[in-house]
């Protein structure tokens, strides 16, 4: 497995993570908890050492399963989870003060069974608790041995270098991928001038860019995509032609979507490692062959001029969550 270092924090993991959210929460029912143990630490058994969870996932269910399946091999793998959110529960609202801060880190403790959480983001950037006093109470932490680094999630590029100027972040985690390249405008620049890792999650789209979505796709009652105005039938048609588009590269290669959406994203910056998430071994391993993937200098130009040609359609999250993304 190749690794990447998250920035000049020399914190190194797997080239690409697994993100585990939809083990738990948020994509309709989630499998049997046996399964995704077992799931797990298949991951592990191919080199996979990085693992991004969060207690708003479930809420609790998903740390809890991390901790159980990723106890036997603790000291081979790191783990990144979240704060910031009232009751641990996202529909409540946000809620970084220093001791809630303090409440999760102990309690994701816990649930995860370790006595350090390797990576701990701001979930969502609070904007009525200044980032000065969030970064310093992580800083607080990491002094006390209960974190190793501080990373934050969907946060601005203002919010990123005051936080970055107490404690410094090793990772900023948003959405990036052939759909959603806002980060590319003034995000990856501050990160790269700063030393900071980036760890994009929904690098497939959410599944869209895999191709195994289309206007007909029918969600589950419980699968957040139902309320995405991404995900409506409409948004699913026009922005069918992004697809198509990773269509003819895969075909070119002898590869499938998911393989050069992940291959173009590794390719932007080495200090670039997208978390992609599955709940099937078969997902994994054709996510993991994205890593060896090599797109030549003119694939990459010829896909990101093409995909700029194509105006994607619809947010990427409803109004009242769209608002909490710092800007």
């Amino acid at each position: 497995m190749k690794k990447r270092k998250l920035g000049a924090t020399g914190l190194e993991v797997s080239a690409l993570g697994l993100g585990c959210m939809g083990m738990s929460a948020f994509l309709g029912t989630p499998p049997p908890k046996p399964a995704m143990v077992q799931l797990l630490r298949d991951a592990v058994a191919r080199g996979v050492t990085f693992f991004d969870t969060a207690e708003v996932y479930g809420p609790f269910r998903n740390e809890e399963l991390l901790g159980e399946a990723l106890a036997p091999v603790r000291q081979q793998v790191v783990i990144a989870t979240k704060f910031g959110c009232m009751s641990g529960d996202a529909q409540f609202g946000l809620d970084s003060t220093p001791a809630r801060i303090r409440l999760v880190a102990e309690q994701s403790l816990r649930r995860l069974k370790t006595d350090v959480i390797d990576l701990f983001y701001q979930h969502r950037v609070d904007p009525n608790v200044p980032i000065e006093d969030v970064a310093g109470t992580v800083k607080d932490l990491i002094t006390e041995g209960k974190v190793r680094y501080f990373g934050l999630s969907e946060a601005g590029v203002q919010t990123i270098r005051r936080a970055h100027a107490v404690q410094p972040v090793a990772a900023l985690q948003s959405e990036y991928s052939l759909w959603s390249r806002e980060p590319e405008q003034a995000i990856l620049p501050v990160l790269e001038e700063l030393g900071i890792g980036f760890v994009p999650y929904s690098p497939l789209g959410k599944g869209f860019l895999t191709g195994k979505i289309d206007e007909h796709t029918q969600f589950d009652q419980d699968d957040f995509r139902r309320a995405a105005p991404r995900f409506s039938p409409e948004a699913r048609k026009a922005n069918q032609a992004l697809v198509d588009l990773l269509g003819r590269l895969a075909q070119q290669h002898q590869a499938t979507l998911a393989q050069v959406a992940l291959a173009w994203l590794l390719a932007q910056k080495p200090w670039i490692v997208p978390i992609p998430g599955t709940t099937k071994l078969s997902r994994l391993d054709e996510n993991l062959a994205a890593i060896d993937l090599d797109l030549s200098a003119a694939d990459l130009r010829e896909i990101g001029e093409a995909a700029a040609q194509i105006p994607v359609q619809g947010e990427r999250y409803p109004e009242a969550q769209q608002q909490t993304i710092d800007h």
